[in-house]
């Protein structure tokens, strides 16, 4: 296994440049892949995660750290093997119909990706239907929704609704934040839980699926 450590701070410090070019030094020492992207870059967003939640990180170094950690990604993912894309869980995630806030759902899906889950982003604006036929069409593991505002909070109890009548509910767990949007109303709606920010989002959807 190599040795990381310059990688792992560079993508804590949000250095894209020094990122790539230690991405670029493992690939030609030929190091695994996987290893890598275990080892360098989850490794390097689990640490972010935690400064976070420390208050030792605000959201604008966390989305420099992400968008490093997508950089190397970019680089390394041509070098993937097929069956080498082991990724933790699905994530359909989107911000719900009539709200079209975006900032703390993209940096929700950078950091699962950087924690190693696969997303598919829908982006803003998402009915409901929209969602459930996503989450079909990927065989989700997790649905992610964000609402900014409180008008378009019943957005979210109206999709779990829809993956209840489509008869996808069972097999999937819906996560829901966003500013106003609470642990209360995420048991009113019967989601399966609520993470105040992205560094929670992650510890949240490990917990769902059983991943420690």
């Amino acid at each position: 296994m190599g040795n990381f450590t310059a990688l792992n701070e560079a993508v804590i410090k949000g250095d894209v440049q020094t990122a790539v070019a230690e991405t670029q030094k493992a690939l030609d020492a030929s190091q695994e892949v996987r290893g890598i992207i275990d080892n360098g870059l989850i490794a390097a967003m689990d640490e972010v995660g935690e400064r976070f939640s420390k208050g030792q990180l605000f959201v604008p170094q966390m989305l420099r750290s992400a968008k490093t950690m997508q950089a190397c990604m970019n680089l390394l993912k041509p070098h993937l093997q097929e069956g080498e894309t082991t990724t933790k869980g699905i994530v359909v995630i989107g911000t719900v119909k009539g709200d079209l806030h975006d900032i703390g759902k993209n940096l929700v899906s950078m950091m699962l990706e950087g924690a190693g889950f696969e997303i598919e982003d829908l982006g803003v604006d998402v009915a409901p239907e929209e969602f459930a036929r996503k989450v079909r069409e990927v065989n989700a593991d997790i649905l992610g929704m964000s609402a900014l505002l409180s008008i378009t909070m019943p957005a979210m109890a109206e999709t779990v609704k829809v993956l209840r009548n489509s008869g996808i509910r069972d097999t999937l767990k819906v996560m829901i934040g966003g500013a106003p949007v609470t642990e209360k109303y995420a048991q009113e709606i019967q989601a399966d839980s609520y993470a105040p920010d992205a560094a929670s989002a992650v510890v949240e959807a490990k917990k769902l699926l059983g991943i420690s």
